[in-house]
C-alpha cells in the first residue's frame, strides 16, 4: 500500500505521525479557498464583468443590425435596376473549363468545369453590406443621441503637437500631455 510522504504539504518539519487527515483537509480547504479568492478577484472585477456584458450585448446588437440590413434594407435595394438580387453570384470567366461550355450559370458550375473565375459579386456584396450596416448603426446612434441627449458619436480633432486624435473638448492631449489651449506656447514666448 502506498505511503504518504513524511512531510505532507504545509506541514513544515512535522513528522508523518503528527500530520493527520484533519490537517490535510484543512490545508487543502485553505489552498482551495485562496485559489478561489484569487480567481474571483481576477475574473469578477467590475471592469471584467462590464467587458463581458458589453461583448454579449454587442453580439446581440450585431445580430439585430445584420438582420436589419439583410432582411429589410437589401431587399428594397435589390429592386433597383442596376443591382441584382443575387449580387454575390456575379462573376467573370477568365479562362474556360474543360468542356468549353459558356456561359456558366453559377460560380460553382464554372469551378466544377475547371474554369478560372473572378467572383467580383461576392466582394461587392460584402462592401455593400458593410456600408449599409455602418449607415444603420450611425442612424441608430444618432437617434439614440437625439432621444437620450447623450452623444455616442463624439467629435474628434487632431492634437496640433503629436497629430493623434483626441476629443474636441479635451483640454490636454492624452497622448503627449500638451495643453490644447496654448499655455505652453504662451510660456515659451514670454520667456524669450
Amino acid at each position: 500500500m502506498p505511503r504518504l510522504d513524511d512531510r505532507a504539504p504545509g506541514s513544515g518539519s512535522r513528522s508523518g505521525s503528527d500530520y493527520s487527515f484533519h490537517d490535510l483537509e484543512r490545508d487543502v480547504t485553505t489552498r482551495w479557498a485562496s485559489a478561489w479568492d484569487s480567481f474571483s478577484n481576477f475574473a469578477l472585477r467590475d471592469n471584467v464583468l462590464e467587458v463581458a456584458v458589453g461583448l454579449i450585448l454587442a453580439a446581440a446588437f450585431s445580430a439585430v443590425a445584420n438582420s436589419l440590413v439583410t432582411d429589410i434594407i437589401l431587399p428594397i435595394i435589390s429592386l433597383l435596376p442596376f443591382i441584382d438580387k443575387n449580387l454575390n453570384q456575379k462573376f467573370v470567366t477568365l479562362r474556360r473549363g474543360q468542356t468549353k461550355k459558356i456561359p456558366y450559370n453559377t460560380i460553382q458550375q464554372a469551378l466544377d468545369d475547371g474554369a478560372i473565375v473572378w467572383p467580383y459579386g461576392s466582394f461587392l456584396d460584402k462592401v455593400l453590406r458593410f456600408l449599409l450596416i455602418a449607415l444603420a448603426l450611425f442612424t441608430i446612434a444618432k437617434t439614440y443621441s437625439w432621444a437620450a441627449g447623450d452623444n455616442i458619436v463624439k467629435k474628434q480633432v487632431k492634437c496640433k503637437y503629436c497629430r493623434k486624435y483626441i476629443s474636441d473638448k479635451a483640454k490636454r492631449c492624452v497622448n503627449c500631455t500638451t495643453w490644447q489651449d496654448g499655455r505652453e506656447e504662451k510660456s515659451v514666448t514670454t520667456a524669450t
